[in-house]
């Protein structure tokens, strides 16, 4: 591929991407979103995360993840739900799924 048409795609999604940055904003304070659309994008970021927990936790690749992995992010996410300092949450869950694999738990 030519360098020069590398470095010009490059170049444009640049400025695409930090024209759209910049425009949220700039135009911010010009457009009122209705409340409705508002509790409908707070939902949908909730669903999005959790589907990608939900990705992550239960699947490898292709195949099944196993126990281990789902059980250390189910207790990640229970003492995440109580509070727990993110650190204490982190190592709960990875200790949780290195316990269980250690004792032979896939």
């Amino acid at each position: 591929m030519n360098n020069t048409v590398l470095l010009g795609g490059i170049l444009v999604l640049a400025i695409g991407t930090f024209s759209l940055r910049l425009a949220g904003p700039l135009l911010r304070t010009r457009f009122e979103l209705p409340e409705r659309a508002q509790q409908v994008m707070s939902v949908a970021a909730v669903v999005l995360l959790a589907a990608l927990v939900a990705t992550a936790a239960l699947t490898d690749g292709q195949t099944h993840a196993g126990i281990a992995r789902p059980a250390g992010v189910l207790v990640g996410g229970v003492l995440a739900w109580r509070k727990t300092p993110f650190v204490l949450v982190v190592v709960a869950a990875a200790v949780t799924a290195a316990g269980l694999r250690l004792l032979g738990v896939p």
